[in-house]
């Protein structure tokens, strides 16, 4: 049976502006790219070059964290500059020009330097990205916006990830590792998808210029935000200390006895739950209100992050993997129109690249910190594959606390 609030649902959806669809087709491509190279990248790191987890988990955190501080910089110039849409486009580009040299790498080294110039190009396009779609819409349907941008992207996750498992069976069947020759071939498949990202957005997306002619100029400083976003920005940072790389997940899949293609298609359900509910659950946070929906979200991972730890069979990570999609389809979009609620439109791309930079930046020591807990560091031994799983639920619960203690839920109209 059809409700009247589903086929609201459904006008509002096509009636959304166009460029965010156009954003939503970009955001598609370039994860169809990136998904058929980064999710078995830590595998590639493992089986073929032999690196430690503890190495994996600080290229992912240097990775992060160079994104993080250009997003603050890219935001703010967007602000300044009174445009996001060449922003966008330039960040897109990079990422494009810089995973093909994946073909190329022959040690940790030389995938750390790839997936910085990656993260790179991500650090310059995501806040003046996010704040393009946040000036394209108006706020009663902001939500509903980032839920389909998220639905998109997450779907060229799903479709990148198909392909890297068609790529992978037909070359190695159900190995238990994965060899180096077939990482390279989905390299090069990943490129055209990736260009064409840059491309559909070039030609596709119209610059939104932001006028507030009394706004002051943008500063580029985190006390120039208002205390609820600081609050938010906080205990978000609180909570990303314990959301570890997924690359850990990929890790204890392959520990608890995955095969290579096993841990595509994990990752493959993953992303359709994830691309399913992202728009509706969007949608909500525009009826019930952002913080209900992040604190849903929240409580749903730290359940699943101590089913992480708890699991003892390779099918137990399999279908938490795929309920984890139920966390990101809650939090992901409600915080992006959450950050957009909480901010002055002036200084909207400043707000994205401090909440952008934030979660970032805190994403490296999260990832040391769980290289750390399961391996050891020099004299000093692992707790084991269980630690940063255990810790990720704590952190999850203590963020959920601070969030009704420090952050008030705002009136949307």
């Amino acid at each position: 049976m059809t409700t009247s609030a589903d086929s609201s649902d459904r006008s509002t959806l096509a009636s959304l502006p166009r460029n965010v669809w156009v954003v939503t087709a970009t955001s598609f491509l370039t994860d169809v790219s990136s998904e058929m190279i980064f999710n078995v990248l830590p595998l590639f790191l493992l089986n073929v070059l032999g690196v430690k987890t503890s190495v994996i988990g600080l290229i992912e955190g240097v990775a992060e964290t160079v994104a993080s501080l250009l997003k603050i910089f890219s935001g703010w110039l967007s602000d300044k500059m009174g445009s996001r849409k060449w922003l966008t486009v330039l960040g897109y580009g990079i990422s494009a020009v810089s995973k093909p040299f994946l073909m190329i790498a022959a040690s940790w080294e030389a995938v750390l330097a790839v997936r910085a110039s990656d993260r790179v190009g991500k650090g310059i396009r995501t806040a003046p990205r996010d704040a393009l779609i946040a000036d394209t819409i108006d706020e009663k349907h902001r939500g509903l916006a980032f839920g389909l941008h998220r639905a998109g992207d997450t779907a060229g996750a799903m479709v990148g990830l198909l392909i890297a498992l068609g790529v992978v069976w037909l070359t190695e069947q159900n190995a238990a590792v994965l060899t180096g020759e077939t990482f390279r071939l989905l390299v090069l498949i990943a490129t055209v998808p990736g260009i064409l990202a840059v491309i559909v957005l070039a030609l596709g997306a119209r610059d939104v210029r932001v006028k507030n002619p009394d706004a002051k100029p943008p500063r580029l400083s985190l006390m120039a935000l208002g205390p609820n976003l600081r609050h938010f920005l906080l205990v978000v940072v609180l909570f990303t200390l314990g959301n570890s790389a997924d690359a850990f997940i990929i890790l204890r899949a392959q520990e608890r006895g995955l095969s290579v293609v096993g841990v595509l298609a994990m990752l493959a359900t993953f992303n359709l739950i994830y691309a399913s509910l992202a728009t509706p659950l969007g949608a909500l946070s525009d009826r019930i209100g952002r913080r209900r929906i992040i604190l849903g979200g929240w409580t749903v991972y730290g359940i699943l992050y101590l089913g992480f730890a708890l699991a003892q069979a390779a099918w137990h990570i399999w279908v938490l993997y795929a309920l984890y999609g139920i966390y990101y389809a809650a939090f992901e979009g409600a915080a992006k129109a959450f950050v957009a609620d909480l901010a002055d439109p002036s200084e909207r791309g400043s707000a994205y690249g401090m909440y952008n930079a934030a979660v970032g930046i805190a994403a490296l020591p999260s990832s040391v910190i769980a290289g750390v807990l399961w391996q050891g560091l020099g004299a000093w031994p692992g707790f084991g594959p269980t630690a940063p799983f255990l810790f990720g639920a704590s952190m999850a619960l203590l963020a959920a606390v601070l969030l009704l203690i420090l952050v008030r839920q705002v009136r949307q109209v």
